[in-house]
């Protein structure tokens, strides 16, 4: 059980997971309150909008029609990867849906197949509308499956929750196909990736070689180098300020991979993501693993001086 998140609460979240969000409209006051329960919140649940463009996708989920008055979600994710909020309670994005997927999710236990629609999905999930037209012909760029990746993480991890509290629409209620395109267990073996903190994989400690004991008096040791600690990729947000982003930039013009027009500087920007995507590379990193987010293993090969 978890109480959903404030507006305020949301915002910040969504932001420090890397995310571009833009805040629509009256969104942080519109929702379906009146017509029932909001919360306790169990999980998030993901639909594509069957729509193209975004501002008129945005606007149909913001206002919904005749039939089914909006929001129609809490989030609209474009194709650009940027996050539109358009509610902030209650949703009509669930319907009703299986209660038997509904206490998997809360047990973060494999889903059950949803063939029932006896329980009100629109009280206890979170709904992020995706823009796409759902004929399994429209792509799905990269930059939007990452958006909804990291969307579902930021979620989880704001309620300590683990990849299995993030379902699709046609898992949830009998009849839905979407999301259409790419499944739903892709999704969440990305989002459990996201959540272990580190997409690059776990970081192999050294092996330490046998020491000898000393045959003669040895010169006093020099203070050892100090390192900055991996900050999380989370740290890595659009706008970040700090004397840390400027050290790496530093370590990355060292090491050959700096991709700077002017700088580096202590703003964290699209020349820092690409001089680091460079640098991830350079490490033999490709695909995913080389998306100009720093992770732990790559990071630490770095060595960025300590500046606190």
């Amino acid at each position: 059980m978890a109480t959903p998140l404030s507006a305020d609460r949301l915002v910040e979240v969504l932001r420090n997971e890397g995310l571009r969000v833009v805040e629509h409209r009256s969104w942080r006051t519109h929702n379906r309150n009146h017509k029932g329960p909001w919360g306790p919140v169990h999980g998030v649940m993901i639909h594509h909008t069957v729509t193209s463009g975004t501002a008129s996708s945005v606007e149909l989920c913001y206002n919904g029609y005749t039939a089914l008055p909006g929001p129609l979600c809490h989030g609209v994710i474009a194709k650009d990867g940027s996050v539109h909020l358009v509610g902030n309670g209650r949703a009509n994005h669930a319907g009703l849906g299986d209660g038997a997927v509904l206490r998997a999710v809360i047990g973060e236990t494999p889903l059950p197949v949803d063939n029932a629609a006896d329980t009100d999905g629109n009280r206890y999930f979170y709904g992020f509308e995706c823009v796409n037209l759902g004929d399994g012909q429209d792509p799905w760029p990269e930059v939007q499956l990452e958006a909804i990746e990291r969307v579902s993480a930021a979620i989880c991890r704001a309620h300590d929750w683990s990849q299995r509290s993030v379902i699709g629409h046609k898992e949830w209620q009998p009849g839905k196909i979407d999301p259409r395109g790419f499944t739903m267990d892709a999704l969440r073996t990305r989002i459990a990736e996201r959540l272990a903190g580190d997409s690059e994989g776990p970081v192999k400690p050294p092996t330490k070689p046998p020491t000898k004991p000393p045959t003669k008096p040895k010169p006093k040791p020099k203070p050892p180098v100090s390192y900055e600690p991996f900050p999380g990729a989370a740290f890595f947000a659009p706008g970040r300020r700090s004397a840390i982003v400027t050290a790496m930039g530093k370590r990355l013009v060292a090491e050959g991979c700096g991709r700077y027009a002017v700088g580096p500087g202590p703003t964290w920007s699209d020349a820092d993501r690409k001089s680091y995507a460079a640098w991830q590379r350079k490490l033999g990193y490709t695909g995913q693993a080389a998306d100009g987010i720093p992770g732990r293993a790559s990071w630490e090969k770095l060595k960025v001086p300590n500046v606190r």
